[in-house]
């Protein structure tokens, strides 16, 4: 556990959830109704991280204030940030014509507002395990410049048995350095094969692949670098009201340039999440059985 610099948490907690019918970020899965959130707080405050900083929607910024700032009251420096469609959008694309968020690199650079130290960046709505929040803290913790992180997790772990997911499949060098991430967006199992829906044709992909779960560790050096590209991005996109700037596709430019590494450290032992509807009782099985297993108390904050 980090004991000395200051670590930040960001968690991504902006998205739609069209998939799954409604707001999964704050949906309840634990015996109290707590959400996949209250357990990624709770193992990444125990692993050394001091701040907790929520990106969200507008919409729901008093729903995410009331349930968790009594439960973080004297654990953790926390702050809001909304994501908003025009938030560091060039002023000659403005005003922006889509109802999407523009996607994790930019929830991403929204926290720019308020992080000036290392920081691990989460999704809202995945189970990460402690193990990937005490991975990054003793990484971040002693990460010299221009040294950044990927949680790995395996592919055959990562999957929904309810319909398709959007993964970032690693390039790998042999040191366990990154060298690019490819994000497939429609990713299935079908007859025992994991397939890559793509637009020429069916590609099977090897079950043992690491992928990027979007557990990640950076340097706030970072942001300059996705303040320019989504502005570029922003640029070449204006016109389609779908397109998104994933941390993949950041990350493999930051490595391209050489801007900086990316290491894939270990931590991606456990996961689980909700895309669909149907997810949600297995993942309320899941928890319970941690708890059981005495991995969490049943009151999580008391």
């Amino acid at each position: 556990m980090n004991q000395g610099k200051k670590l930040s948490l960001l968690v991504m907690a902006a998205g739609m959830g069209s998939r799954y019918g409604g707001i999964k970020q704050i949906d309840g899965f634990g015996p109290n109704g707590e959400t996949i959130m209250d357990y990624s707080l709770f193992d990444a405050i125990r692993s050394g991280f001091s701040k907790i900083v929520f990106v969200v929607r507008e919409e729901i910024l008093d729903s995410v204030k009331e349930m968790f700032l009594p439960k973080l009251e004297g654990k953790a420096e926390v702050h809001f940030v909304i994501q908003s469609l025009d938030k560091f959008v060039p002023d000659q694309f403005q005003p922006v014509e889509r109802s999407k968020p523009w996607g994790t690199t930019h929830a991403m650079l929204c926290g720019k507002e308020v992080i000036n130290e290392p920081f691990a960046v989460i999704n809202a709505d995945d189970f990460y395990g402690r193990e990937s929040f005490e991975s990054l803290s003793k990484f971040l913790a002693e990460a010299p410049d221009k040294n950044h992180a990927m949680v790995g997790y395996t592919l055959k772990n990562v999957l929904s048995d309810y319909g398709s997911v959007s993964r970032g499949v690693a390039n790998q060098a042999e040191d366990g350095m990154l060298i690019s991430l490819s994000e497939l967006t429609t990713i299935v199992k079908e007859e025992g094969k994991i397939i890559s829906k793509e637009e020429s044709g069916d590609r099977e992909l090897d079950e043992n692949l690491k992928v990027s779960m979007n557990s990640w560790g950076f340097l706030p050096e970072v942001f300059g670098l996705s303040e320019k590209m989504f502005a570029e991005f922003v640029a070449n996109n204006k016109d389609n009201p779908k397109a998104e700037f994933y941390i993949a596709l950041m990350v493999t430019e930051l490595i391209k340039l050489g801007l900086g590494k990316v290491h894939i450290i270990p931590g991606g032992t456990t996961w689980f999440g909700v895309t669909y509807k149907e997810d949600k009782e297995a993942v309320s099985n899941k928890i319970n059985k941690l708890i059981k297993d005495g991995v969490y108390p049943e009151n999580l904050w008391t």
